[in-house]
């Protein structure tokens, strides 16, 4: 969707479904004319109309792509099902209706957000002087989403970015351009959002992306993805110094205190490996027990993972679907060979299953604390189970990431636990199995995992600007 219209491209390209392998359907490969179009339709739209300044609009236009999303569910949970390999049970939460619910929370929360603040009156140059701050939209965004949560992720960018007043260009990923382009279709036929305000690209290559982060008429780019192309994305960006949000990778930690649960904490851990087949940023893919448990956990999380079943996404019992293509799952494959031959011990899984592009739930005992597997985002079912000798060793082990973007701690105290948590560098948390996500509780990380916040007051912060103003009192 470009400017308003559902428009194509000289060339499509498929769209497989990662369960069974076949296709389902055809997307418009968009080149760099086509990203230069969407990019002029954006900076007009936010030069020339009154999306910037109209509060009012932007509240009835984030009611009515609400209402279309509602009305629309099904088509989109199908069609979720289908490109991402998501599991029906993941489209109830966060790969359909959390994301829906989220615009719904930016929608109530704009009427009301403050974007004024009244700083008071100085004296200086023998006048006083009343001062203020006020809110502005930070322009033209480029928005570009990964495959493993395509409806969270956009909207997570689209929903603020509209209640700020931006304009956007927004690219989904290559492996799932078709529900993206869903996304656009509903804006387009059922709500009041001017043309230019929202455009939408699907390609199969970096061309595109290219323009999004380089053009001088974008004044701020918003990436989720790996780091290495976050890096990319940053240094591109940095040309022309534009805004820049990141959340990238993780390798996120989930410590065993002695006190904890253990049957219960492996049980977590077992199936938070296998969440979306392990396609998660945020993901607690270490997990840390005392050296003394190690083979106890590593028979009871073997247990779990031997129990969770995967197969078909449709089917409302499967909890694990496929990996998102043949290309991800030789990766995973190849890093769990690398892993036993650097010493790790393969306790359950490695191993594909077809037809699609299963692999079996994963653990993987002893492993070193530096070692790849340790180190490297796996985004597979793989969980390497890790021994630490006290408190003090497991936390250093914890931090000993270049990524810091989420946790968990497990103890039969509390206030253990939250005091081991705020000594781990990470940008969320998890206490004994709670959830800290939420519409309105700020996400991203820190370290390599990021820069800045999605979600909450925090995520409409980034696509705004902050004014000053002085006059002479009257």
């Amino acid at each position: 969707m470009i400017d308003g219209q559902l428009v194509g491209a000289p060339t499509t390209f498929a769209s497989v479904n990662p369960a069974t392998g076949d296709i389902v359907g055809h997307a418009p490969d968009a080149g760099p004319a086509e990203a230069e179009a969407a990019v002029a339709a954006a900076r007009r739209a936010f030069d020339t109309t009154a999306w910037a300044t109209d509060r009012e609009l932007r509240v009835r236009c984030l009611d009515q792509l609400h209402r279309a999303l509602v009305d629309h569910k099904e088509e989109l949970r199908a069609l979720t099902i289908a490109e991402v390999g998501a599991p029906h049970r993941l489209t109830l939460g966060a790969q359909l209706e959390e994301p829906i619910a989220t615009v719904r929370w930016y929608a109530d929360l704009l009427p009301d957000f403050p974007l004024t603040h009244d700083l008071g009156t100085v004296e200086s140059r023998g006048a006083r002087h009343r001062r203020w701050t006020e809110k502005e939209p930070a322009g033209v965004v480029s928005a570009i989403i990964p495959y493993n949560y395509p409806n969270q992720i956009a909207l997570a960018k689209l929903a603020p970015a509209l209640a700020a007043g931006c304009t956007v260009v927004l690219k989904g990923a290559p492996d799932t351009p078709l529900i993206t382009l869903a996304l656009g279709e509903l804006i387009a036929e059922h709500t009041d959002i001017p043309p230019g305000v929202v455009n939408i690209l699907s390609s199969s290559g970096a061309a595109a992306g290219e323009v999004m982060t380089t053009h001088p008429d974008v004044d701020m780019v918003t990436f989720t993805g790996s780091t290495a192309t976050g890096r990319r994305v940053m240094a591109a960006a940095a040309e022309t110094v534009k805004k820049v949000f990141l959340e990238l990778g993780g390798k996120s930690a989930m410590v065993l205190l002695d006190d904890a649960d253990f049957a219960a904490a492996s049980m977590a851990a077992g199936f938070m490996a296998c969440s979306h087949a392990g396609q998660g940023c945020a993901i607690t893919t270490r997990l840390l027990v005392p050296r003394e448990r190690h083979d106890e956990t590593a028979e009871r999380v073997a247990g779990v993972l031997a129990h969770i079943p995967y197969g078909d996404p449709a089917d409302p019992d499967t909890y694990m679907g496929p990996l998102i293509s043949e290309r991800q799952r030789d990766k995973v494959d190849a890093m769990v060979h690398r892993a036993v031959a650097d010493g790790a011990k393969l306790v359950c899984g490695g191993e594909r299953v077809d037809p699609g592009f299963f692999y079996k739930p994963t653990l993987l005992a002893g492993v070193d604390p530096d070692s790849e597997i340790a180190q490297e985002e796996v985004f597979g079912p793989v969980l390497s189970l890790i021994p630490y000798e006290d408190e003090d060793d497991a936390v250093r082990i914890a931090n000993n990431s270049a990524y810091g973007l989420s946790g968990a701690v497990f103890s039969a105290s509390q206030e253990r636990a939250v005091a081991v948590a705020r000594r781990i560098r990470s940008g969320t948390f998890s206490i004994n199995g709670g959830s800290y996500f939420a519409p309105d509780s700020p996400f991203g990380g820190y370290k390599q995992s990021g820069i800045g916040r999605e979600y909450g007051t925090a995520g409409l912060e980034e696509f705004l600007e902050t004014k000053t103003f002085g006059v002479v009192a009257e």
